[in-house]
């Protein structure tokens, strides 16, 4: 026999909006203010004001799943193979502080594609400490070389320099437009790459 509430949620509701004007109300005529002010400057400085609103419907959830807990015995819900739990509102936006004895997850290596037949990487002398990004050097690229986004084959920008793989004919016209050209306030100087 299925014992779940079946109440209406406008008849759960009701019973909530009592639960918080008795609360409320017995907020006002508390015998111990005092108690209350340290309890409210304890929320103030350990809870951000964002989610303070958001704490105080936790706690409501809490009491009432408390009550209910207390008055009938807990029931599982049937879980589906292919759904994922959601997290609570303010689990999900304040990440915890790592300590020093964690250790770090073990990042798998990035697989490169094969590059086609005739690409070439070339050494750009400028990064982003220059605050030069990927997106800002393609379309620098695209409008010097009079290329298309899909003629580059892969940009990587570093704090002090950048790689930029594309066929052979357009890194001899990029070595040939840009190498001594002003990029973001520096001589450009544009090489082929010795790394591979």
């Amino acid at each position: 026999m299925d014992k779940r509430d079946k109440s209406t949620p406008i008849e759960q509701d009701d019973v909530l909006i009592g639960k918080i004007k008795l609360l409320a109300g017995k907020t006002e005529t508390d015998p111990n203010p005092e108690e209350l002010e340290s309890l409210k400057k304890l929320i103030k400085k350990n809870v951000p004001w964002r989610l303070r609103g958001y704490f105080m419907a936790y706690l409501l959830r809490e009491i009432t799943k408390s009550n209910k807990n207390d008055k009938a015995p807990r029931q599982r819900s049937p879980k589906s193979r292919n759904t994922k739990a959601k997290k609570p509102f303010a689990e999900s936006t304040v990440a915890p502080k790592a300590t020093k004895n964690e250790t770090k997850e073990v990042k798998k290596p990035k697989v490169q594609k094969p590059l086609p037949e005739g690409a070439k990487t070339l050494y750009l002398n400028v990064g982003k400490m220059k605050k030069l990004y990927t997106k800002e050097l393609s379309l620098l690229l695209q409008d010097k070389l009079s290329i298309t986004r899909d003629d580059i084959y892969s940009i990587r920008v570093h704090d002090k320099y950048s790689f930029i793989t594309m066929d052979v004919k357009n890194c001899e016209k990029a070595i040939e437009l840009l190498d001594g050209t002003d990029i973001k306030g520096r001589t450009a100087s544009i090489t082929y790459s010795k790394k591979k």
